[in-house]
């Protein structure tokens, strides 16, 4: 079993490292490992099935449709809705305006699957407007990063969708996981912001005049076509009328009509929205064929198996083994995007967790969780490069702004690995009613 391991990081390594495509680079090394291993095993007969089943199946239906209405709010005015509709709600909150960062965040995750997408939409007026105002440049580019992770945890998210998939994973069930957890990371966001501007006040500059209850109701407005497209996608799901497709196909609707009242979405948008995201949904789709073709190559020679059954020798308790994941998937994320990780991971690390006690939701919400991790972990770390496109702020500083948050995250994991029933909390009350 030695050499198989051997043989896989060796691939792997040298695909990865030349630069091929991370998709190229699972199907190659699949490939390479039944061939040299199983060689009576058909391989193009077994790339095609596998080919096949993955871009088939139905739960994905809802992917692409996501990614486009992400690329198609993009195109709108979104972004400044949230900032003039959130603005004068939080002026007298502690920290002020620095907490439009996570609430913009918050929200517009609520629509959109993507974290990169997340974190440019909202970013893109609010770092600018923020530091002009005086707001600390730390704080800023800080919040923003940690929050524009939410894009991964609250529903609906993308990762969840091929999670789900992988794991064989009710995806609705996936999706109400992540509403609380979300949220609690969202509360942690502010507060420690909140705390920073209680014992700091310079960090938020001068306070904004309060904001009169006219004025207030008045900005509802501005977030009033969001507010509508969130309760349509998301309340059409809980509420069980329609599936994560259908709720999909109301979002791109919905999307679309915000585009056009907003003027700012024509026929061209339109087409290059749509042409991005189907450059996204090739580019998933070729990874998790890659991924699919790999996890059965690994099974058929027992690798999971086998490192399964070392690591549980080894008489690690739950707590403990979450903790090397921890640390692991943050090693991994130094080196790879959050869902290469996911993929080329998941038929390893999967079995572990069921073999300690955490079940495939729980197990999935803390996959998501490492993965925001990774998105603000350098080098690679893609929300940090979207930071530093939008500030040019360094790399260095950007990464020392964004520590306390990952530290938070680092904390909020831990938090669940305790207490694991918070996952469920929402799914178990939709059940029930």
């Amino acid at each position: 079993m030695g050499k198989v391991i051997a043989t896989l990081l060796g691939l792997l390594t040298l695909f990865l490292g030349s630069g091929l495509w991370i998709g190229l680079a699972l199907v190659g090394t699949g490939l390479g490992l039944v061939e040299l291993f199983r060689p009576a095993m058909p391989a193009l007969k077994l790339v095609a099935q596998q080919t096949w089943n993955t871009v088939a199946a139905p739960e994905l239906l809802a992917l692409p449709l996501f990614i486009l209405m992400a690329e198609i709010l993009f195109r709108t005015r979104i972004s400044e809705a949230l900032f003039t509709g959130l603005s004068p709600w939080l002026r007298r909150v502690p920290g002020g305006l620095s907490h439009l960062n996570v609430m913009g965040c918050t929200l517009f995750a609520s629509v959109c699957g993507s974290s990169a997408a997340t974190t440019v939409t909202v970013g893109r007026i609010t770092a600018k407007e923020l530091i002009n105002r005086g707001y600390d440049r730390d704080l800023v580019t800080g919040s923003l990063a940690g929050a524009g992770t939410l894009g991964f945890l609250i529903p609906p998210s993308t990762i969840m969708i091929i999670y789900g998939v992988m794991a064989e994973e009710s995806i609705l069930r996936l999706f109400m996981a992540g509403i609380l957890p979300g949220a609690m990371l969202a509360v942690g966001y502010m507060g420690y912001i909140g705390i920073r501007a209680v014992l700091n006040p310079a960090l938020i500059g001068t306070p904004p005049a309060p904001s009169s209850l006219l004025e207030k109701l008045r900005a509802l407005r501005d977030l009033a076509p969001l507010l509508l497209l969130i309760l349509g996608v998301i309340g059409s799901m809980y509420g069980g009328i329609a599936s994560p497709t259908e709720a999909a196909t109301v979002g791109v609707a919905g999307s679309v009509l915000i585009g056009f009242v907003q003027r700012t979405l024509d026929l061209r948008g339109l087409y290059t929205a749509a042409r991005r995201a189907a450059e996204t949904c090739a580019m998933i789709g070729l990874i998790m064929i890659g991924a699919m073709l790999l996890s059965t190559a690994m099974g058929y020679l027992g690798v999971p198996r086998f490192i399964a059954t070392e690591i549980q020798s080894w008489g690690m308790s739950p707590l403990m083994l979450i903790c090397v994941l921890l640390v692991f998937y943050v090693m991994l994320g130094t080196v790879m995007e959050g869902l290469g990780i996911i993929v080329m991971t998941l038929p390893i690390t999967l079995p572990l967790a069921i073999a300690a006690g955490y079940d495939k939701v729980w197990f999935g919400i803390f996959i998501v969780i490492v993965v925001e991790m990774a998105q603000i972990t350098p080098p690679v770390g893609f929300n940090l490069t979207v930071i530093q496109r939008l500030t040019g702020d360094s790399m260095g500083r950007i990464t020392r702004a964004t520590l306390p948050f990952f530290c938070i995250m680092a904390g909020f994991v831990m938090l669940l690995a305790l207490f694991p029933g918070i996952v469920h909390v929402v799914p178990d009350l939709m059940r029930s009613g």
